[in-house]
């Protein structure tokens, strides 16, 4: 039910702020519904916003500043004070179209504090603050206003003020790409030149080597766990954040290639900056605040979106066994001159869809174009609608469609976005027309249109405008080099999925990820929302193709981590024949769903083991995921999430006797017990491994 209660507050500005009694400290307290977050809010002598946030006793963001630079226009940080304030409390419940859980509670005290400048100009801009239980959001509202309309804002004085020296899981604040290794450090000695994979290459994609991107997971000496990041990213620049002194997080906004960071209009509101806020790591997987602050969906009708399992020509060009190009097309044939996407390879995986009920079949490199990719110089060369001549997509599409598969559809643009706007309605009018209605994207290069940033406002706005034609056409997407996800999935629900990260291609050339990495992500890039990380790899070692490269993961937590990374659209990403040859591993695969009615993470620490136990939102079965980073470990697990009165069967994935990641990943075993809410499991996950379930209920009980 919606309780919504606002008050202005006409009486506070005549009693309590004034100027005279803001300048003396008068502070504004704001709560969250529990009572358990406590922000402070005020301007001190020199007319400087600042705020703090509390958790119960513990102070953890510290006095912090807020204000804004602008180019042709002073800064507006100093000489204000507060005029008004207007609180409201909100409590509601709204559905996903998909997603983690069915129902998402949204319940928050929310406070609107207007700031008008004291000198000169006159100029005012709003603070909105809406206080969770489980966190916090802020934005900056500007009201068009006689010295305020174009603006170009050069800086964001935004801070986020710890009280120590934290852990961090980090990355290096890349202006263009999001797949790096995590670093685990102290926020002090935060430093991309000590991350792993740094090159000086990238000093033009990282010129603050003191910076990371977000979202920022720490830990602080209080044991309380905060995620910083930013909800709602729409017309401005994605937020990084340079560590400075005395513990001082500083937001630094990626710029325009003149150095510009927003150029923007009056009157508008920025993205907000978000706090998520738990006593236990565990807690911030479910947390729902950066979805809770973003609009509800604006597509009416949602009928045709749909959250599926996928395989695809795709895996095997990583692997050297085939190339996006065809090499008939004359230029560059990649790896292997073996062109992939051809008529034949295609109804291959879509026999092999069919089968065993895989709805989703994704065709890379079906296009003319790839001959150039890499040519310096050369643009306009994806038109996104002329198949290869040894593809024909007609045919394809009408042959998965009698298979009862649906084709995934594949826009690379090569980072050539202007190319890609002008081309953007035909190509996804000719997917629309064909029956295709998903769409993988991708901007592999190191700047779009040979200037621009990909984490800019540029590009933002044009993953939006993308967004919005792909709905137009009834089209869902899977976005690959992305801006990062703020929650927009619940106002445009066709968005998908999002790479983002250091994902599954890196253990086939890019020197692997290690044991740990699927036990970091989680705790930070996945708390923006799903990846496509593209799981289920069960030739570990891949030696047929590489001698020098493998997944560092055993086959067990493969399975679990169709659990652990969420995506709604999730990648069954190994070669057809790979699955064929272990059915009783696949069977999990087949099984578990990509749409849920409920999630529940048992247990789990950052960067040394996880379990997540998810319940299928069209029936009673539930599905758990676990897993370890190099270390064996024993875990006891408890079924007490299990309805009382019913009685279930637990289909058991397992690492074998002698499974590890290194010597022998593929070891595996399965067995079937009886569970009920009762039950305590004792689970032993080798090195590098995994245990993945499927909880069934055994009916006339």
């Amino acid at each position: 039910m919606l309780t919504s209660v606002k008050y202005i507050l006409i009486l506070i500005m005549v009693f309590l702020f004034s100027s005279c009694d803001t300048r003396n400290g008068s502070i504004v307290e704001l709560k969250s519904p529990d009572a358990k977050i406590v922000v402070h809010f005020s301007v001190n002598s020199n007319g400087e916003p600042w705020y703090t946030v509390q958790h119960k006793t513990e102070t953890i963001i510290d006095t912090s500043f807020v204000g804004f630079q602008f180019k042709n226009n002073p800064a507006i940080k100093e000489n204000l004070e507060i005029i008004s304030i207007v609180t409201d409390t909100v409590h509601t419940n709204w559905k996903p179209v998909w997603g983690q859980q069915k129902s998402i509670e949204n319940k928050y005290n929310e406070t609107i504090i207007t700031l008008k400048e004291t000198l000169d100009l006159k100029r005012n801009f709003k603070i909105i603050f809406r206080i969770y239980d489980d966190g916090l959001g802020f934005r900056y509202q500007f009201p068009k206003q006689e010295h305020l309309d174009e603006l170009v804002i050069t800086k964001e004085h935004t801070q986020f003020k710890l009280t120590d020296d934290a852990d961090a899981w980090w990355i290096p604040a890349d202006y263009d790409s999001y797949e790096h290794i995590y670093s685990h450090t102290t926020l002090s000695k935060i430093d991309a030149r000590e991350n792993d994979g740094y090159d000086d290459t990238k000093n033009n994609r990282i010129p603050n080597v003191h910076a990371v991107n977000t979202p920022l997971t720490i830990k602080t000496r209080g044991t309380i766990y905060l995620c910083f990041s930013e909800a709602n990213l729409t017309d401005y620049s994605d937020m990084t954040l340079a560590v400075k002194e005395n513990h001082v997080l500083q937001s630094e906004l990626v710029p325009w290639s003149n150095g510009d960071k927003v150029r923007i209009k009056t009157p508008f509101v920025t993205p907000w900056r978000t706090i998520q806020i738990a006593e236990e790591a565990k807690e911030l997987l479910t947390n729902t605040l950066i979805l809770n602050l973003n609009e509800p969906s604006k597509i009416k009708d949602v009928s045709w979106i749909e959250p599926m399992k996928y395989s695809g020509i795709w895996w095997e060009m990583h692997l050297g066994k085939s190339s996006w190009a065809n090499k008939n097309e004359g230029g560059w044939s990649g790896n292997s001159t073996s062109h992939g996407a051809t008529t034949i390879n295609a109804k291959k995986y879509i026999d092999f869809n069919a089968k065993h009920g895989i709805k989703g079949v994704l065709i890379e490199g079906w296009n003319t174009g790839w001959e150039y990719w890499g040519v310096k110089g050369a643009t306009g060369f994806f038109d996104y609608v002329t198949p290869s001549s040894d593809f024909d997509i007609k045919e394809v599409v009408a042959y998965a469609k009698e298979k009862g598969v649906t084709v995934i559809g594949h826009h690379e643009t090569s980072g050539d976005v202007i190319t890609y706007e002008k081309r953007l309605d035909s190509a996804f009018s000719f997917y629309n027309t064909l029956g295709i209605n998903t769409v993988k994207t991708g901007y592999a290069n190191h700047l779009i249109d040979n200037k621009e940033f990909h984490h800019g406002q540029y590009m933002v706005n044009h993953y939006r405008k993308v967004v919005e034609t792909a709905a137009k056409y009834k089209i869902t997407l899977d976005v690959h080099e992305p801006i990062k996800p703020t929650g927009i999935r619940r106002t445009y629900p066709n968005m998908m999925t999002r790479e983002g990260v250091r994902g599954m291609e890196f253990n086939a050339w890019g020197g692997g990820n290690s044991p740990e990495h699927t036990l970091i992500i989680p705790f930070t890039r996945g708390l923006a929302g799903p990846i496509d990380y593209t799981p289920g790899i069960f030739d570990i070692k891949f030696d047929k193709y590489r001698t020098d490269q493998y997944v560092k993961t055993t086959l067990a937590k493969q399975l679990a981590l169709y659990i652990i990374l969420y995506s709604p659209l999730q990648m069954v990403a190994d070669l057809p024949e790979n699955y064929e040859g272990n059915l009783k591993a696949f069977q999990f695969i087949k099984d578990v769903p990509v749409d849920w009615d409920k999630t529940m993470v048992l247990n789990g620490e950052i960067e040394k083991y996880l379990t997540i136990a998810r319940k299928d939102k069209n029936s009673s079965s539930w599905f758990v995921g676990s897993i370890t980073n190099q270390e064996s470990r024993e875990l006891e697990l408890s079924f007490e999430y299990l309805d009382h009165d019913k009685k279930y069967v637990a289909e058991l994935y397992l690492d074998g006797d002698k499974a590890h990641y290194l010597n022998n990943p593929t070891a595996f075993k399965n067995k079937t017990i009886e569970v009920n809410h009762t039950t305590l499991l004792d689970v032993s996950l080798a090195s590098g491994g995994g245990m993945a379930m499927h909880i069934k209920e055994v009916a006339n009980y």
